[in-house]
């Protein structure tokens, strides 16, 4: 069964449903297309937990490995279909059409992507579980669009077999972190001697303020593997080289005294926020390299070994659009803003899994799966401030380290099928472990621009801290009747965060350190269970029902609790004191299959309660406006919504392919009795209850269509579109199209993709054709010229 999941915009998503209602004539007279689309294992399906290595130049992987059955819905996308309909510059890249996904990626190279899911936004990191084979990229170390953003980048995007994402926490095999869903990324393993190199050429105009420069980005890739009997291996290697478009801009309430060329712009809440230059304004090199090793030492058992290294040189430049009025020259115009985000950055990160994992398809099978994450180097420099007059920075400054932040995670999986594999009953249990080491030091140093990578200078500031978790859990399947399935489990966990410290200063305007506070953050612990159920209702071959229940805790990420940051002219300010947040699930899904295609439709809620929020507002810091980001619990939150998603080959004509996705969400606060805010505009006490939940959407849509005349060719065309969500609790941010805001937009892909011969593939393809001025707190790209050459030798 093949399924392409993405988005349905623009169009009425009744009309799609009424098309293939009526088209299966269509699907019986039409053969299948010869290229595959989406492989959906619909709820219930099988999970992907434990995915055995899939070959390379498999023309269609198989399936999942059917191992633990769990009941939510799993979506899927192979590397074919990728190939074909995507213009993939990052493994991010990959998702963008399955339904209600959506990756806050900036630029090429974004090491703040994080993924949104159809009831949680974009500062949401740590409610969703991204998994690379058996190492976790999710950064469960915070949970924003910073430095909680995903590890995306250590997968080399030619490297994917394929992608399953897992719908809701309603598997006990996993955390509270999958409210959000669980994505996991399959890479490839060969099965012969394998070569294989690939060349991309990205190309985006950019307009906007003062900024008009093209900005161009390369990459180049590579595999190599072979397979010697029982023994595999393959080495992939990635390097990017990226220039990026204005990711922040640096404002000021008023116009510097003595300039010019400030341009007049409100905030997201309709205060002034003159645009006076550039913010960060970066050039990326990454790179990225995996081995990966696997041994079958029975039919039936394999071990496997996966090392990734990643790389990042970045400096950011800051350009300013003032001139002085006494001498016409540049100037910075005494704005300190402008310094934090002229920077240097260096990041090496390192992570290991082994795994051991049996396919018996008996009784009993099992996984073991132990994986770390490590950053061996993480250091930002940037100056002070900037000189009084002209274009200059200070030579003292500050050095920011993340080095020696670490988590490793352990995961143990059984499962018994007393009447066999395709009995009636399945028991699967498992333990889990996990540990997340923040270290975070700031020092003062006298040439923010020199030194090496110890002796840093004064100590400045510090947020360090550790959490632990610990679960149990089991999870029992019956087949009730044929037709009728039922799936309840829960999941025991115990969980501790410690050895909080946190330490800050206070400055003169010269940055001179006068005083120094350092304050031992109290121990934190909780205990809870979170039962599951499923029940699954095949009404006839072609229907099928399937409601869900789940509960969920998500646990407070030690950055949360303990990190204070500050990243350019933004603060970010932890909160010790946070608790965990409960999540209540619910869902039902009706679901109409065809031999080539289907519709589902799905009712889903969920209540949160003590959910942890983040709002970011700005305040004025002299002559800069400073981002300030909070965390804290509320009360209870409740998001509820619907779903639609089709998709149908041979519509009208065969080989064209209709896909489409539509997804609207009421979220809204319920009770916050601690909120204290006033509006900005008139300074008059508000509430925010009745208010909408911050980073989530009401309305986020797709549609697309490919046609494959033959087997060389595939062309596509795809728009995606957003609607309004807010970034502040009380939902004061009204004003679009300016920095800060989050904007509704639409934007158009198109991709044209050629086998020209087995071995060598081009391609062609065009983001954001409509070229869409739009804003997600950062300006985002705009039309983007995208081409790349593929050998395989």
């Amino acid at each position: 069964m093949f399924f392409r999941a993405a988005c349905l915009s623009g169009a009425s998503p009744f009309a799609l449903t009424l098309v293939l209602a009526l088209s299966p004539s269509i699907a019986k007279a039409a053969s299948p297309t010869q290229l595959p689309t989406v492989d959906v294992n619909g709820a219930g399906a099988p999970a992907p937990s434990a995915p055995e290595p899939l070959a390379i130049g498999a023309d269609n992987p198989p399936p999942i490995v059917q191992k633990y059955q769990l009941p939510q819905q799993v979506e899927t996308i192979t590397s074919q279909e990728i190939e074909q309909t995507i213009n993939l510059k990052d493994p991010e890249d990959a998702i963008k059409y399955l339904p209600s996904l959506f990756v806050r990626k900036r630029n090429d190279g974004d090491n703040q992507a994080v993924l949104a899911t159809r009831t949680w936004g974009v500062n949401s990191s740590a409610r969703t579980l991204i998994y690379a084979d058996d190492i976790l990229l999710s950064a469960l170390i915070n949970n924003n669009n910073t430095n909680g953003s995903p590890h995306w980048n250590l997968v080399a995007p030619e490297s994917i077999a394929r992608i399953d994402f897992l719908e809701g926490p309603y598997a006990a095999a996993y955390p509270g972190n999958s409210i959000g869903g669980v994505l996991l990324i399959t890479t490839k393993m060969p099965d012969q001697l394998l070569m294989t190199a690939k060349q991309t050429e990205s190309i985006q105009p950019f307009n906007q303020y003062g900024t008009n420069h093209t900005f161009v980005t390369h990459q180049t890739s590579a595999a190599l593997g072979d397979r010697h009997e029982n023994f595999s291996w393959l080495l992939n290697f990635n390097y990017l080289d990226s220039y990026a478009q204005p990711l922040t801009y640096t404002t000021s309430a008023t116009i510097p005294a003595g300039t010019a060329g400030t341009f007049l712009a409100l905030n997201k809440q309709g205060l002034a926020a003159n645009v006076l230059g550039t913010g960060a304004l970066t050039h990326s090199q990454q790179i990225v390299t995996n081995l990966k090793l696997a041994y079958d030492f029975t039919p039936w058992l394999q071990g496997r070994y996966t090392l990734g290294f990643w790389s990042n040189d970045q400096n950011s430049n800051p350009v300013s659009y003032l001139t002085s009025t006494a001498t016409g020259g540049p100037t910075f115009g005494g704005v300190a803003g402008f310094a934090g985000n002229n920077y240097q950055w260096t990041e090496k990160h390192l992570a290991n899994a082994l795994s051991l994992a049996s396919d018996t398809h008996g009784a009993f099978d099992f996984d073991v799966a132990i994986s770390t994450y490590n950053y061996l180097t993480d250091i930002q420099r940037y100056p002070f401030t900037v000189t009084p007059t002209g274009i200059g920075f200070s030579e003292i400054g500050k050095v920011q380290r993340m080095d020696g932040t670490n988590w490793q995670n352990a995961d143990l999986k059984g499962v018994y099928r007393p009447f066999g594999i395709n009995g009636p009953n399945e028991l699967s249990f498992g333990l889990h472990g996990d540990r997340y080491v923040l270290n975070n030091p700031t020092y003062q140093t006298p040439a923010w621009n020199f030194g090496s990578d110890v002796g840093n200078g004064q100590f400045y500031s510090n947020g360090q801290g550790k959490t632990e978790t610990g679960a149990l859990w089991a999870q029992d399947m019956w087949k009730i009747l044929p037709n009728l399935k039922l799936t309840v489990g829960t999941r025991l966990e115990t969980w501790n965060a410690f050895d909080g410290l946190n330490v800050s200063t206070t400055t003169s305007s010269a940055g001179a350190i006068t005083g120094t506070k350092s304050v031992f953050q109290p121990r934190e612990h909780s205990a809870n269970a979170s039962p599951k159920a499923s029940l699954t209702w095949s009404v006839t071959p072609e229907w099928d029902v399937i409601g869900s229940f789940g509960e969920a805790y998500r646990y407070p990420t030690v950055g949360e609790l303990y990190q204070t940051v500050t990243s350019g002219s933004a603060i970010v300010i932890p909160n010790p004191n946070l608790t965990p947040e409960q999540d209540l699930s619910t869902e039902v899904n009706v679901e109409r299959k065809w031999a080539d295609g289907k519709v589902r439709l799905s009712i889903f809620q969920e209540t949160v309660h003590n959910a942890l929020i983040s709002q970011t507002n700005f305040v004025n810091a002299g002559s800069t406006q400073v981002a300030v980001t909070s965390v804290g619990n509320i009360d209870a939150i409740r998001n509820q919504g619907v779903e639609l998603a089709a998709q149908k080959n041979n519509v009208l004509f065969k080989g064209v392919e209709l896909f489409g996705n539509i997804t609207y969400v009421d979220a809204r606060i319920l009770s916050d009795p601690t909120w204290a805010g006033s509006n900005p505009l008139t300074g008059k006490p508000d509430t925010v209850v009745g208010k909408r939940v911050p980073y989530v959407p009401d309305w986020r849509s797709t549609i697309g269509v490919t046609y494959r005349p033959d087997t060389h060719w595939a062309f596509t065309v795809a728009a995606r579109y957003s609607g309004k969500q807010y970034s502040t609790l009380d939902n004061t941010d009204i004003i679009p199209h300016v920095y800060g805001a989050f904007d509704r937009f639409i934007v158009v892909d198109t991709r044209i993709h050629y086998d020209a011969t087995e071995n060598v593939a081009f391609d062609f393809g065009i983001d954001n054709l409509n070229n869409e001025k739009y804003f997600l707190f950062h300006p985002f790209p705009g039309r983007t010229f995208v081409a790349d050459a593929r050998i395989k030798f």
